[in-house]
């Protein structure tokens, strides 16, 4: 295995030199005397729509993508897309919809507005939820994601790379969200432009091997070398049904997933919590463009990845000892074959999408802990510095933790799949318990109260379905994970109509947010922004079905 050259390192190192510059420089120039909470946590009026838009990808584009998505890529080709394109189409629904709420009702925690709209009790139950899968599944995943491709293309071990991250990720959260907004914009440029080069990379090594001309012979190679991985609906006899079951790839739960996540999700929409409603829309919906970009740069690599190894590259790179593939192997193999130079750029663009994940993870995992947790139950009286203090030990916490837990993740063939399926354990009971608290007066805490604690129980059930049915001696097939987060949704959303419908609270005034139909109207060039949106998936998605 190739690793990094003097010429890659001093790439890696101008990278770094100029985030942690770049950091220090906004730190000092937008500091406060006192810092307060609402400035440490949300950069309250400091983001301007190009930095929310970055902030939002940077944060969300992560090793889960460049080493969890390709390696799907590899696996199951094309349709992983989904995942990022749907999100671009919900992306205009959070802005029209859940954004102007939130702001109209000076939102700043999602448990704040459980508290708000129900009560506490509600509000703390779904904070520990979120508390314990951001950090066991989350903060885990992205550090063990990014040591595994820096141990893959550096020779650095495991354990120094998942603690060499989480010091870098460290030092950006202790400056708070305007350090994490502001440099999260280098590190997207930084992400793209080495995503591209991976990709153009890869392209043409596929063009040279199959003796195509150029990267789009290269790109016109994959499909007819790879047919089966560019179509986005699979049948039930696919081999890859119950990770991407069919219609649920555009209708159904994954709708119900990418609206939670990118609606209801602490980590997602506290970019957006501290600035106006036209500078949040504008930034939403430039993040929504460059999500259509991003299966160019993780997901087609990984497909040439899987067009070069069925040629014979690679093999023994993407194979354990025992013969067995590793797909989630696919991305730094590619990157060790890029030239000296391109490869520090590659291993810069790697380390920029994990670390502003890292950092942007952990922030809210600080702010949930510190507003809904610390000072509400064991210090209400404290000052605003001491609430910023808490946050950033409640940072360290967080990384100590994962670093503890990321190497256990090894056991897994394809991360991407279990960050997807072990958070769509909750994704149910957050939607519904959001969507009717939103736009439905008359729902009641007692019905929000048992979603909140049914919602595991359910998704646990069905995960287990063929087990429990086996058990009394009764055949039946895995439920694709998808198809379970609509399942779940829909019997979460119906009990909380029967149990409002049947509760005499019901019928008094509830507490509910102000919500004026004026939030919701929209700028024309926000209208012609989202069309070409909804244009452009609409090709993707006729030309690849």
């Amino acid at each position: 295995m190739n690793h990094l050259h003097a010429a890659d390192y001093a790439v890696f190192l101008l990278y770094f030199v100029l985030v942690s510059g770049y950091g220090y420089w906004v730190y000092q120039r937008r500091k406060t005397a006192q810092t307060s909470t609402k400035d440490f946590f949300l950069a309250e009026g400091s983001l301007t729509w190009w930095a929310i838009g970055a902030s939002l990808i940077a944060s969300n584009i992560s090793a889960e993508h460049f080493i969890g998505m390709a390696g799907s890529g590899f696996a199951m080709g094309l349709a992983i897309s989904s995942y990022e394109w749907i999100a671009a189409a919900t992306l205009i629904i959070v802005a029209v919809w859940f954004i102007p709420v939130y702001l109209k009702n000076g939102i700043y925690t999602m448990p704040q507005f459980l508290a708000q709209r129900y009560n506490d009790t509600v509000a703390t139950i779904m904070a520990v939820f979120w508390l314990v899968v951001y950090v066991l599944v989350n903060l885990t995943s992205i550090l063990y994601l990014g040591a595994i491709a820096i141990e893959s293309l550096t020779g650095i071990p495991f354990t120094t790379g998942t603690v060499g991250l989480a010091l870098f990720a460290i030092v950006i959260t202790l400056g708070g969200m305007k350090v994490i907004g502001y440099t999260d914009v280098v590190q997207v440029v930084v992400l793209v432009c080495g995503g591209l080069v991976v990709t153009y990379l890869a392209l043409q090594l596929v063009a040279d091997r199959v003796g195509a001309d150029g990267i789009f012979g290269g790109l016109a190679a994959l499909q007819s070398e790879a047919d089966s991985h560019f179509h986005m609906y699979f049948e039930p006899s696919h081999p890859h049904y119950s990770t991407l079951p069919g219609l649920s790839l555009v209708t159904g739960g994954m709708w119900v997933n990418n609206l939670a996540y990118w609606g209801c999700n602490q980590y997602i929409v506290q970019r957006a919590l501290g600035a106006d409603l036209k500078t949040a829309r504008s930034g939403i919906l430039f993040a929504a463009f460059l999500k259509l970009l991003i299966p160019l740069i993780v997901v087609i690599p990984g497909i040439a990845a899987y067009v070069l190894f069925q040629n014979g590259t690679f093999r023994e790179a993407m194979m354990t000892p025992t013969g067995v593939v590793r797909p989630d192997n696919a991305y730094p193999v590619l990157m060790n074959l890029l030239p000296t130079g391109m490869k520090g750029l590659a291993f810069a663009a790697l380390t920029a999408a994990v670390v502003a994940s890292l950092a942007g993870k952990c922030n809210s995992i600080s702010t949930i802990f510190t507003l809904d947790i610390y000072k509400k139950f064991f210090n209400p009286a404290a000052s605003e510095q001491k609430l910023v203090r808490v946050g950033r030990w409640a940072v360290v916490g967080a990384f100590l933790i994962a670093i503890v837990i990321a190497p256990m993740l090894r056991s897994f063939d394809q991360v991407y799949q279990y960050i997807q399926e072990y958070t769509n354990f909750l994704t149910p009971g957050v939607f519904s318990i959001f969507l009717l608290g939103l736009f439905w007066k008359r729902t009641t805490t007692r019905a929000a109260m048992a979603v909140a604690l049914l919602t595991i129980p359910f998704s646990t059930l069905l995960k287990f379905w063929p087990e429990l049915m086996g058990s009394f001696g009764v055949e039946a097939g895995e439920i694709p994970f998808l198809h379970r987060t609509m399942w779940v949704f829909c019997l979460d959303v119906l009990l909380m109509v029967f149990l409002t419908l049947t509760d005499s609270a019901s019928r008094q005034k509830q507490k509910a947010l102000v919500v004026d139909r004026q939030l919701f109207r929209v700028t024309p060039s926000f209208v012609a922004g989202s069309a070409v949106i909804v244009a452009v998936l609409a090709v993707l998605y006729t030309v690849f079905w």
